[in-house]
């Protein structure tokens, strides 16, 4: 998992660090000092660590005009044991909201496992963002992650699998995958 970089094509066009409005500006990296793990394994020191034992992100792109972020996310969603969406949804979302965004899209390709436990944070995230007109979107998460939010119930509150789970998003411009993923959600919004 070391070798696991976030994604680094935007970088030209968005740094978190760089962006007084993001819950990670003003931090700094190593390229070669390895701190986090999921367990066992280290992973690469450009993620971002947000309180999580298990679940770490890189927040690749913001538009606050648009409101909207792309977080990619890597480790085990725990939230049975570590309730991850509680500190996920406290620590980071609930600032980004307070900066306008209200359209999220997660990017579930190195998210490993899901682990359930209640659905209290998913259902206050989801009404405080389609409050604001928004939503929150799945993108590109592993089959048997998908299936074990469907059983956890907790699909409701997100947009997930069919084609909004096979896009290819890393050779795209930070909008246009805003745009594909938005039209995806309007047809299921509209169904």
């Amino acid at each position: 998992m070391h070798s696991i970089e976030p994604h680094y094509n935007w970088r030209t066009l968005y740094c978190a660090e760089e962006d007084p409005r993001s819950p990670l500006y003003g931090r700094e990296y190593s390229e070669f000092e390895f701190q986090n793990h999921v367990y066992d394994h280290y992973i690469h020191p450009q993620w971002d660590e947000i309180g999580s034992q298990t679940l770490y992100l890189k927040q690749l792109y913001t538009d606050y005009t648009e409101g909207y972020v792309i977080l990619e996310l890597i480790g085990e969603w725990n939230d049975c044991l570590y309730n991850d969406v509680m500190v996920l949804k406290r620590d980071f979302i609930e600032l980004l909201i307070g900066e306008g965004i209200s359209k999220f899209i997660l990017v579930g390709e190195n998210v490993l496992n899901f682990h359930a436990s209640d659905d209290c944070y998913y259902e206050e995230w989801f009404d405080e963002a389609s409050d604001q007109g928004g939503w929150i979107a799945l993108v590109n998460f592993r089959d048997h992650v998908i299936a074990d939010m469907q059983d956890a119930n907790i699909d409701s509150y997100l947009v997930m699998g069919g084609k909004v789970n096979e896009i290819d998003w890393r050779t795209m411009h930070p909008h246009q995958f805003y745009q594909k993923v938005e039209r995806f959600v309007q047809r299921r919004l509209d169904a």
